[in-house]
């Protein structure tokens, strides 16, 4: 057993001590050119800026259907690419982005689509997802829903009488 191991420790370090190239010899000069300006660009982020973060559409009545449109900017030190956009409820719809990248200092926009759901005070969320350094960015859009002056009233409810 011990001349196994003595074989097997002589096998071992014939192999790892007969490279006779030196590693550094074979470091090519434009790859590592290429890796470092990889590395700087990696830390480079584009930035949206929106022209407002949040919309107030104001006071509307029920099921009326609003929309509005945020503009943004790259501001950052590397083309933007939305990939998507997103309501926190189906009641909002955004659309007409672009996919395509947009250069630093380019601007664009999306529309955001409300279906005047809800009641009293209602908030939305739209998140935007994008090649940012954090991913996704949010907008707002708020309004004050007034109720359907044409709607039924609920089953069970008592109608109001005028005195």
């Amino acid at each position: 057993m011990k001349k196994f191991m003595l074989c097997l420790s002589a096998v071992c370090l014939i192999a790892f001590t007969s490279c006779k190239d030196d590693a550094t010899k074979k470091i090519d000069d434009t790859n590592v050119a290429e890796a470092a300006e990889r590395d700087a660009n990696a830390s480079k982020f584009p930035v949206i800026q929106f022209d407002k973060q949040e919309h107030d559409f104001g006071t509307i009545e029920a099921k009326t259907n609003v929309e509005t449109v945020f503009n943004y900017t790259n501001v950052g030190e590397a083309p933007l690419v939305i990939t998507d956009i997103k309501s926190s409820c189906g009641c909002t719809v955004p659309k007409d982005w672009s996919t395509e990248p947009l250069a630093v200092g380019q601007t664009g926009h999306f529309t955001v689509k409300f279906n005047g759901s809800g009641t009293n005070k209602v908030s939305k969320t739209i998140t935007v997802t994008a090649n940012t350094e954090k991913g996704t960015e949010t907008v707002k859009i708020t309004a004050f829903v007034m109720p359907d002056p044409n709607a039924q009233p609920a089953a069970g409810a008592s109608p109001v009488q005028a005195q």
